[in-house]
Formats: structure tokens, C-alpha cells, sequence
């Protein structure tokens, strides 16, 4: 009897849980995949299902930072001393054509456009690395620096030490580490920082039990900024991966920047928009915002993205700019899983005579993404999309270039990940002697690569099944 009542109630709170769990997915869930995926598991994994859904499944991030954001709103907007200009009749000659793509990117992000930038390309860690750890060695009021990864390898210890001796003579330093990207050496940075006088903070570190665990929900940011003046941002996380040097079959090749001029303020306040979320503090003053003069002739935003108040601004911003392209849309990225509006805008730029390239890695850290590429660039290429895949190592350059006047950098990938979970943060910029400069870049490495077959169904049967059943699961990946 015992049994028979203990079944009945089990059975009882399993519908009812999942009804309560099912329910909500149905009214809160933006994208009809995912509130399916979640009424699937709400019925048929009983009571795991709709744990699984109110744990991870709910995002609480929007609300935590809307009320901390509220708090502070007026602190963290960058003051008005911060080099902030309107667009003006120049700097609309330097967007050209492209004037649309401006006026959508100005309704969708946060950040205005700024005048008198200057981006320079650091191509991996061979030349980013060096220009980081002078730029540290030479800070005198503050240091935030952001990663998804701190690798605790030779680089991550000269980064580790660097930062450490800035701490040590006063300068004021904060670390924020990606609670699982780097979360196996996070302890062991976290005690060195703090007898050194830095302060070091995890972004959402995994934590239990119920409504703790955020696997979904990482930080993908890769910020330095130093006093306030100078910044580094890109693909390139702490780690002597990125170190071609060293020959190792898991070294990864990327593109990271420095940059000067009034934008680094927009990259500051990406920086303290994180660590207020993370720890509660709001960092202020003039010391984090000091006075910025112009440095170049580059007009710029920084774009902040994450599944908080800037849902998807990625993708509504490559959306924009397949629509502006008039003659060449140039895409280099790790892991390319376009959602089904991305492959229509290609698809159409590419039939009224835009030319459209792709540059992949043949060789991918994670070998189903490149099967995934292969099913989505089968609906490209028969529609004149140039793709490419470009031999080892492990290309992770993240780049987008139009018509070699726009410019997009930064850490975002073009997969759902980076549209709708992750915290990202990029840089549009509009500076043709950039563009230009990536896009000559990019075209030379075209040679060396090979380009995707056109005719996908010559490749057997078994694989085409398998990047189909891939594909199917993409979205969710």
C-alpha cells in the first residue's frame, strides 16, 4: 500500500511539475525550438527535466543586472568628459554607403559612435602578448582585465607576475575570470592577486544547488584595459596556445588589437558593466575615465552583447550588414552555425552580386563543428558563396569585413552561442585603410586554403547523414 501511495505521488508530482515547467517555456521562450526541447524534457525526464529547466533553462541574469544596473545607472554611464562627439559631416563620409548599417547598429546598441580611433592588428601571441605585458608594465593608476580563459602556463605566469608587480606599486588592479573557462586555475591566480593587492572576481562560477548552476550563461569577453587609455581586445584569451611557436598540435592562430582614442571608454565601461554584475561593485572616477583625445581617424563602437538587455545584437548586426554590402562581405570565424535568417541574408547578398567569402578552419578544436559547417555551407555555395577552409593549426580569428570599409572584431563567434548566450563584446569600426589592410590579409591566405565542394552530394551517403543529424542539433549546441 506504502508502494502504490509513494508511485501515485511520484507520479503525481512528475505531471505537475512538468506541466508548471512545460508552461513556462511555452510562454517565456523566445525561440520555439527551445520551448519544444524543454516540454520534451519536462515530460520525459521525470522530476530531472524540470529541475534541469528551472536551474538552467531560466535566465535570471536580466533581472540581477537590470537591478544592480538601475543602481548605478548614472555611475556607469561614461561621463561626459569621455571625447563623446556626434557623427558629424566627415565622419558620414567615412560610412558612406553603409549609412543604414549605421542607423541600425545606433537602434540596437547602447554605445555611441566615436571619431578619432586607432585599431592595430596583433596577430597571435607572438605580437599581442609582448604589447599586453608592456602596457601593463607600464600602467600607473588602473588595470581590468577580462578572460574566458587564464591558462596557468608560461604565458598565464608572466601575465600572472606582470600584474602582480603593477598591484604591488599602487596601481589598481581587477581581474574577472570566466567562472568555467577558468575555473581550474582560478584559485590558485586568486591567492597570488590578493597578497598583491589586485582584487579578482569569477563570473558566475558553477555553484549548487538549485538555480546556481549557469553553464549556458559565460562570460566570452577578452578585455584589457589600461588606465583608461589604452585597450586590447579581440579573440585571444591567456594562454600560450596561442603561441605558434611552440609547434604544439593544439596551438591555436588568432587576431587580437590595440587600441587608442575615445572608444577604449566604451571597452571600460564593457569591463565595469562585468564586474558590477559579478560583484556587486561599481568602479568610478576619472582614473577609469580620464580625459580621451583623438588618436587616428578610425570612427568606432564598442558593442556589448549577452543574454541580459542585449539579446542577440550580434546577429541583428551581421543581419545589418549583409543588407548594406553593395560589393564584398569577407566572414573569418572558428564556428559557423548561422541561424536560417543569416543564411537567407548571405544567400541574398550573394545572388544581387555581392561577393561573399567564408574562411574556416579545416582542422577545429571541437571536430563536430566543422561536420555542422559542412551541412550549412551546402545551402550556401550553390548560391555563389565563396567558403573556404584553411589548413592547421586551429584557426580562431573572428572577423567580419564589408565592402573593405566596415570592420567587426571582437570575441563573438557565428553560432547561437554567441547570439543569444553568451556575453560578448565586439567593435564595429569604419576606417578604410583598416578594412582594406584585413581584407588584402584575408584574400592572401585564400591561396593556401581550399575552397568547400560545390557538389555536396558527391560525398558519401553516411556522412551527409551524419552532419544532417548534426545540424539538426546545432542550434541547441
Amino acid at each position: 500500500m506504502t508502494t502504490a501511495i509513494l508511485s501515485r505521488t511520484f507520479v503525481a508530482a512528475w505531471i505537475v511539475l512538468g506541466m508548471i515547467s512545460a508552461g513556462h517555456s511555452i510562454m517565456f521562450k523566445r525561440d520555439p525550438r527551445s520551448a519544444t526541447i524543454w516540454l520534451f524534457m519536462s515530460f520525459v525526464f521525470p522530476i530531472v527535466g524540470p529541475w534541469l529547466y528551472w536551474a538552467v533553462g531560466i535566465n535570471r541574469v536580466q533581472r540581477r543586472a537590470v537591478k544592480r544596473r538601475g543602481r548605478y545607472e548614472r555611475i556607469t554611464t561614461l561621463p561626459d568628459h569621455a571625447a563623446i562627439a556626434p557623427v558629424s559631416a566627415a565622419d558620414r563620409g567615412v560610412i558612406g554607403h553603409l549609412e543604414s548599417l549605421r542607423l541600425m547598429t545606433d537602434r540596437i546598441t547602447r554605445m555611441p559612435m566615436l571619431s578619432g580611433n586607432h585599431f592595430e592588428p596583433l596577430h597571435n601571441g607572438e605580437r599581442a602578448y609582448p604589447a599586453m605585458l608592456e602596457a601593463i608594465d607600464q600602467a600607473r593608476t588602473t588595470i581590468t582585465l577580462e578572460s574566458y580563459i587564464f591558462d596557468q602556463d608560461e604565458i598565464g605566469r608572466r601575465f600572472r607576475d606582470a600584474i602582480t608587480r603593477a598591484a604591488e606599486r599602487g596601481v589598481d588592479v581587477h581581474v574577472l575570470l570566466d567562472g568555467i573557462g577558468a575555473v581550474g586555475n582560478y584559485s590558485k591566480m586568486g591567492r597570488r592577486f590578493m597578497k598583491s593587492g589586485a582584487k579578482i572576481a569569477g563570473f558566475f562560477p558553477i555553484g549548487l544547488p538549485f538555480g546556481r548552476v549557469r553553464l549556458n550563461l559565460r562570460n566570452h569577453r577578452k578585455i584589457l584595459v589600461v588606465d583608461g587609455r589604452v585597450a586590447f581586445t579581440g579573440g585571444m584569451n591567456i594562454s600560450k596556445r596561442h603561441l605558434l611557436r611552440t609547434r604544439s598540435p593544439h596551438r591555436v592562430e588568432d587576431l587580437h588589437f590595440r587600441v587608442t582614442g575615445p572608444v577604449v571608454g566604451e571597452i571600460q565601461e564593457a569591463f565595469i558593466e562585468d564586474w558590477l554584475l559579478a560583484t556587486g561593485e561599481a568602479l568610478t572616477g576619472e582614473k577609469y575615465f580620464p580625459r580621451l583625445e583623438p588618436t587616428g581617424k578610425a570612427l568606432a563602437r564598442g558593442v556589448i552583447s549577452g543574454p541580459d538587455e542585449d539579446f542577440e545584437i550580434v546577429h541583428w548586426t551581421l543581419l545589418a550588414a549583409f543588407a548594406a554590402a553593395q560589393k564584398s562581405v569577407r566572414i573569418c570565424t572558428p564556428y559557423f552555425v548561422p541561424s536560417p535568417a543569416l543564411i537567407a541574408a548571405m544567400n541574398t547578398a550573394s545572388l544581387r552580386g555581392v561577393q561573399v567569402t567564408i574562411l574556416l578552419p579545416e582542422f577545429n578544436d571541437l571536430p563536430i563543428m566543422r561536420w555542422i559547417a559542412d551541412a550549412y555551407l551546402e545551402q550556401l555555395v550553390e548560391y555563389g558563396v565563396k567558403a573556404y577552409y584553411r589548413p592547421g593549426p586551429f584557426v580562431h580569428t573572428k572577423l567580419a569585413i564589408v565592402d573593405d570599409r566596415w570592420v567587426w572584431l571582437g570575441s563573438a563567434n557565428v553560432d547561437p552561442r554567441s547570439f543569444r548566450l553568451n556575453f560578448e563584446f565586439n567593435v564595429e569600426v569604419y576606417d578604410a585603410a583598416l578594412a582594406s589592410h584585413l581584407a588584402h590579409w584575408v584574400d592572401s591566405l585564400l591561396p593556401k586554403s581550399h575552397e568547400a565542394q560545390v557538389a555536396f552530394n558527391r560525398k558519401p551517403s553516411f556522412r551527409r547523414l551524419r552532419n544532417g543529424i548534426l545540424k539538426m542539433f546545432s542550434p541547441y549546441l
